[in-house]
């Protein structure tokens, strides 16, 4: 397949990542061509500084344009439904930001309707695409781990007020949540895409750190659908950041604590897929046959962004499967429906989620 030709959708802060560490990381798969944000010189200056050829004010026009391919969308989560349905009925590939939509019912939507139109979307999860996870999930699909028994994930992170003067940052109609939504959802995605799916939630949020509608405070206790039980722990109100994840199977306990790498930048928290984890045999031998496995497994060439990228257009190119599913967007979504009914009601909820949930459309706040 030739390159393709992409637009940005969203000059902020996000599309950064999505134009260096992804477009322009692969320039052979890829011509980045138009930069569009309803800030006509926010996008002429993201445009600029990236080397884009051309700027718009429209994302109709970016629609309607024969040359675009893909769009990437970087706008605010409450835009995303109506941009990728829009996309789609263009015939336009959407590779679309977190949190992916604002209920199961619209990302259902989704999913039957690229069931009958010829483009495809793609839902970001970067953080999948290190070598260090990419070994750790080689080792739990050979068996060798053995059985799960208990996982904690804990997202130790901080926002202060500075995060928040953007004005869509904070607030239920636009950002769609807090921390469950923005920040542990990379690993809440990691953990599931590690040891599947859960089959029951229980537990709370908060909004203790700052003056906002969304949580910035939750935790959760799962049951995983291979009987294994995971905690889930997430805040914007710690004053280092960390992501700390400890996976304890029969044979083999694996961890990463980013608060502990060597020379780790406070931007490592966001990196947890990408260094060596730690890995505690049960014994000796069982170490080496482990350590093997790892060692078999070669690096990325690219990480994150970019690796998601190439991945996503060698399926294009394919016909195969995406790196990210519209599927494991809904998972996400509906690990987060879960917590937030369970916070309200005081009871555990069963998954998988279907349309007589009373979340189904939706954990946001009726005004």
């Amino acid at each position: 397949m030739a390159r393709l030709r992409a637009a940005i959708i969203g000059c902020g802060w996000v599309a950064e990542s999505h134009a260096e560490d992804g477009y322009q990381a692969i320039p052979a798969q890829f011509d980045l061509a138009i930069a569009c944000d309803v800030d006509p010189a926010r996008a002429q200056a993201f445009a600029q500084r990236y080397g884009i050829a051309e700027s718009c004010a429209s994302y109709d026009e970016v629609l309607a344009r024969h040359d675009i391919d893909v769009v990437s969308i970087c706008t605010p989560p409450s835009l995303h439904f109506p941009m990728v349905m829009a996309a789609l009925d263009a015939g336009k590939h959407v590779i679309c930001e977190k949190p992916f939509v604002s209920s199961l019912a619209l990302a259902d939507q989704i999913i039957e309707r690229q069931k009958t139109c010829t483009a495809r979307v793609m839902p970001i999860f970067q953080y999948r695409f290190g070598t260090g996870i990419k070994r750790v999930k080689h080792v739990i699909e050979t068996g060798l781990a053995g059985r799960g028994y208990v996982h904690a994930i804990d997202t130790f992170w901080k926002r202060g007020p500075d995060y928040y003067k953007v004005a869509w940052r904070g607030k239920f109609a636009t950002e769609l949540g807090g921390v469950l939504l923005t920040q542990s959802i990379h690993m809440h995605d990691l953990m599931m895409y590690l040891v599947g799916p859960a089959a029951a939630v229980a537990g709370f949020k908060a909004t203790r750190v700052n003056p906002i509608e969304v949580e910035d405070c939750a935790v959760a206790a799962l049951k995983m659908e291979d009987g294994s039980l995971v905690s889930l722990t997430a805040t914007l109100g710690s004053q280092k950041q960390i992501t700390r994840m400890r996976f304890c199977f029969e044979n083999v306990t694996f961890e990463i604590d980013t608060g502990n790498i060597a020379d780790a930048t406070p931007g490592a928290a966001g990196r947890p897929g990408e260094p060596d984890w730690v890995m505690i045999p049960k014994t000796p031998e069982i170490g080496a046959e482990i350590q093997a496995a790892m060692d078999s497994v070669a690096p990325y060439e690219e990480a994150r962004f970019a690796r998601q990228f190439a991945l996503f257009h060698t399926a294009l190119e394919t016909g195969g499967p995406f790196p990210v599913t519209l599927e494991d967007a809904r998972r996400s979504l509906e690990l987060i429906t879960a917590i937030f009914h369970t916070n309200e009601t005081g009871e555990a909820v069963a998954l998988p989620i279907g349309p007589d949930h009373p979340k189904y459309h939706g954990w946001v706040p009726r005004r």
